[in-house]
């Protein structure tokens, strides 16, 4: 698959070849730019013009028989899209029309492919398909009223009245509304919280062992991976590197890149190593087992054929302690948040009085000096609107934020900042800064990365001169590891992901802050990626011993970055604790549930999840004969 553009031509996809079998999964794993995205979408027939394919891309279709996908005339290829081949998407919100409602999007669709079916024939379908995915959830002793009440309820929501999960579950019904044989789900989990996502994958589950329907499953999530796969292929660079069957990819992976690529992931679990407390201090990379010349070409570094889970530990360093948690120094608290209330007051449908909505209900804590606090809850459990209160981007309703302010002499002067002047709060700002989930998003495309740098200090008027703050802004880059000859005058969209992220740290670190908030700063990084960019994290909280909450859905991601870590439900923090006390002990039972939910993607989990599928579709074998 090569695009051709002014700039001349680039090979996207390199010679790849691959089969999947009715009813199984096929996953694709790579890092951002892999070729797993275009190589769904030349199956879907959704690429640009500028695309050449070559090759063939045969599908069993049950209209038409064998029949490649390639060489179909458009017509055609539109019966079987959306009909035999359905895709659901990495981001619901943009991939549902917004004013249009649910039911209506996924009638459309159903109405377009099943022309012969009346309306009310199209709108039952549509509650079925909700029911599939399970939008009917109920508490225990619901009734099949109030089951039928809230799909009527979604049916009639537009897509902004639905949380993430709701959203998801609503992509994927639409998927399944022509019954087909083949569902391509690109990134489908990337951004819900783990209990969300644990209910889509299972949803997935039951699409290919119950129903018989064969999924092409992209995702970067490695944990995912190992428990939805039959088989997995890895890409790299548009090239196949290696395909094999789950548990012989996980257990002995053949391929360089392959090793490198599953050992960068974060593990919740840390129990099989040998110390009586361990915290990791470095995570490995992709460049710890392969080398790529200028060519391109892979050459494997020297790494001892060893497990990859011993892989890991034979490579970073260890930080070992006989009995004393990984806690900061005793100091002042940087941070103090006491009996901290918000309240959103929400009109419910068919009631005229509007109700009462704890977003955060009476939260009390402190972080310390140097210190990183694990933020963990599912959507809507009021992470981000706890982040937004110490920020002063909203006004609590009651509680206090007194943020301490370290003087040269180490002496700390509190303020409390909901009591202080806009003019004041300003002045403050420099000492808290945030750095959020989109890289993109959160930088200025008409401004070049030495502006965006420069910009802040200037606000503040730091370092003196614009000499001087150049100066600063080329050590800041050299810091989170860029070439600041290379990046100073270029602008964000030259940038990959991870590069776009790095620059957004370094504008945080700009006006020298004591405090910076990451909320969800690595989600949308592949883990290769990801991985740079939280050794980065720690390396540079080393350097300039700030202090940080950490706001992640991914668990693993949490147990790899925090000291301690604060576990958030409807508004209310139920535990917080040590890091390792929270994921080896945890005393709360929603704590529990969390981490029950995670993917654990080791080898006994990968044989259960197989032993899983394999029953009941032996079940499903018996109803059929």
């Amino acid at each position: 698959m090569e695009f051709t553009s002014e700039k001349g031509s680039f090979l996207a996809v390199d010679n790849v070849s691959f089969d999947l079998e009715k009813g199984t999964t096929l996953s694709i794993v790579g890092e951002s730019g892999s070729g797993k995205s275009v190589t769904s979408l030349a199956i879907m027939g959704l690429l640009a013009s500028n695309a050449k394919l070559s090759g063939e891309i045969w599908f069993n279709s049950n209209s038409l028989g064998w029949v490649n996908l390639l060489s179909l005339p458009p017509k055609q290829m539109r019966s079987i899209r959306g009909g035999e081949i359905a895709m659901v998407f990495q981001e619901p919100m943009t991939s549902l029309n917004p004013v249009m409602t649910c039911g209506a999007q996924v009638m459309e669709a159903i109405r377009l492919h099943r022309p012969e079916l009346s309306k009310e024939e199209a709108r039952q379908l549509v509650f079925r398909k909700f029911r599939d995915v399970h939008l009917d959830s109920r508490d225990e002793g619901d009734s099949d009223e109030a089951a039928m009440a809230q799909l009527e309820k979604i049916y009639h929501s537009f897509p902004h009245q639905l949380s993430g999960g709701q959203k998801q579950r609503v992509m994927i019904a639409m998927a399944l509304a022509c019954d087909p044989e083949l569902i391509i789900a690109d990134e489908p989990t990337t951004a819900l919280d783990v209990s969300t996502q644990r209910a889509i994958l299972d949803i997935f589950q039951e699409l290919t062992c119950r129903d018989g329907i064969s999924v092409l499953f992209i995702s970067h999530d490695l944990g995912v991976v190992a428990e939805m796969s039959d088989r997995v292929m890895v890409m790299y660079q548009g090239k196949q590197r290696e395909l094999a069957d789950v548990l012989t990819i996980f257990d002995n992976p053949k391929d360089p890149y392959t090793r490198g690529l599953f050992s960068c992931r974060p593990r919740v679990d840390l129990s099989f190593l040998d110390t009586s407390v361990a915290y990791l201090k470095r995570l490995p990379t992709i460049s710890d087992f392969i080398e790529v010349d200028a060519r391109g070409n892979v050459k494997a570094k020297k790494v001892d054929n060893i497990g990859i889970g011993e892989t890991i530990f034979s490579m970073i360093d260890i930080e070992e302690e006989s009995s004393q948690s990984r806690q900061p120094e005793p100091s002042m608290p940087v941070l103090k948040v006491e009996g901290l209330s918000k309240v959103f007051w929400m009109k419910k449908k068919n009631k005229r009085r509007k109700e009462r909505f704890f977003a955060v209900d009476n939260v009390s804590f402190e972080v310390f000096r140097g210190e990183t606090v694990g933020l963990v809850g599912e959507s809507g459990s009021g992470k981000s609107t706890l982040s937004r209160l110490i920020l002063r981007l909203l006004e609590a309703d009651s509680g206090r934020v007194e943020f301490g302010v370290r003087a040269g002499d180490g002496s700390i002067q509190y303020h409390d900042i909901f009591a202080l002047s806009e003019r004041s709060m300003r002045s403050l700002r420099r000492y808290i800064q945030i750095v959020f989930q989109d890289p993109f998003a959160s930088l200025n495309p008409r401004m070049s990365i030495g502006e965006i740098l420069t910009e802040p200090m200037r606000l503040f008027k730091l370092y003196g001169s614009s000499k001087e703050q150049k100066e600063r802004a080329f050590k800041l880059l050299e810091d989170v590891g860029l070439d600041p000859r290379h990046v100073f005058h270029r602008y964000p969209h030259e940038f990959s992901g991870g590069q776009r992220q790095r620059i957004c740290i370094a504008r945080a670190l700009a006006t020298d802050p004591q405090f910076i908030i990451f909320d969800e700063s690595v989600s949308a990084l592949d883990v290769s990626v990801q991985a740079e960019v939280l050794n980065l994290i720690n390396e540079l909280k080393e350097q300039y011993h700030f202090s940080s909450i950490f706001i992640s859905h991914d668990l693993a991601v949490i147990r790899f970055i925090a000291d301690r870590v604060m576990v958030m439900k409807d508004g209310k923090i139920i535990e917080i604790g040590d890091s390792r006390q929270i994921f080896e002990n945890p005393s709360h039972p929603y704590t529990q549930a969390l981490l029950d939910a995670i993917p654990k993607g080791d080898i006994i989990a990968i044989r259960k999840k197989l032993e899983e599928r394999a029953a009941i579709r032996s079940s499903r074998a018996c109803i059929t004969s």
